[in-house]
């Protein structure tokens, strides 16, 4: 069954509080956050499989050396592959933000409460502290940044508004959260930029949970080889992101693209294979259509 899910979307801007006032919140979160473990935000929606911490090969590894015992236990191969219902499978909310910070490689499995991470925590411990407030429900997850796709550490996406600021920094967290999340304008202390073409965010959160760990990274290699062949690279871009709910439905992405009309929605997909991915880029970004075997959730 193929259907289509679309929404019409404008971009709202928005002022600022006072920076000094913002800089002592911010000192005195750090120090309570040296004493206390935050909880994670990266996806309060969704139930989650017991956090892995060892570390994971990744699938291309577990490939290369011929390795079925990883592949059959936490790869695309595992028993539990196709066993549980997707559809519905994610709690309903209409804004996802996304910081992007350093290289999934180096994420701790609780990137938002590490406190060798400041600016996660910091932008996490905000978020929570202020999510009441905000008019719409909005999830915070944290993407990798890629200079290929002119996206670096601080930058901050925003969806379904297609909006990109450039450069958070942790004295800027409080302002940012009050302006652009609370208030609904323009951040008053940064610049506002449109984004174009489709964002997929695949879940590689390698200490968080090897499942992701190990399907997540391969993904986003045969993303990048379908996108290069199918000259979609000014189109197209494609980024690890962190923990989003559902460990056992890796592997795990979230596609945000256009549809013929101009509108845009943030799908999510669980199970995909390398093999889904030709038709995740023909079908359903091209197309605008679902992938229903596979399809968990639209925003």
């Amino acid at each position: 069954m193929i259907r289509n899910i679309s929404r019409p979307v404008r971009v709202i801007l928005f002022p600022f509080p006072s920076f000094f006032s913002s800089l002592l919140q911010i000192q005195s979160r750090k120090q309570a956050l040296m004493t206390s473990t935050t909880e994670n935000n990266s996806a309060p929606i969704s139930s989650a499989a017991p956090a892995e911490n060892s570390s994971a090969p990744s699938y291309a590894a577990v490939v290369a050396a011929g390795n079925d015992d990883v592949d059959s236990k936490f790869g695309f191969k595992r028993p539990e592959m196709y066993q549980s219902s997707l559809a519905g499978s994610v709690h309903p909310y209409q804004r996802h933000v996304f910081l992007c910070y350093k290289s999934h490689d180096s994420w701790p499995d609780r990137l938002e409460a590490s406190v060798e991470d400041p600016l996660p925590q910091l932008l996490a411990a905000a978020f929570k502290a202020r999510n009441k407030d905000m008019k719409v429900k909005t999830l915070l997850t944290i993407c990798e940044g890629r200079e290929d796709l002119e996206l670096t550490d601080g930058d901050v996406l925003i969806f379904p508004e297609m909006i990109k600021y450039r450069g958070l920094k942790e004295s800027d967290v409080d302002g940012f959260i009050d302006d652009v999340l609370v208030n609904g304008k323009p951040w008053a202390a940064g610049v506002q930029e449109v984004l174009s073409g489709s964002y997929v965010f695949v879940c590689a959160h390698n200490k968080r949970d090897r499942r992701c760990g190990v399907c997540g990274p391969i993904l986003i290699e045969k993303f990048k080889e379908e996108i290069e062949s199918k000259n979609l690279k000014s189109q197209v871009s494609v980024t690890a992101c962190s923990h989003v709910g559902g460990h056992k439905y890796a592997g795990n992405m979230i596609i945000f693209s256009t549809n013929a009309e101009g509108e845009i929605a943030g799908h999510w997909f669980g199970y995909v294979t390398p093999d889904d991915v030709s038709d995740l880029l023909d079908r359903h970004i091209g197309k605008g259509e679902i992938i229903e075997r596979i399809w968990r959730f639209a925003s």
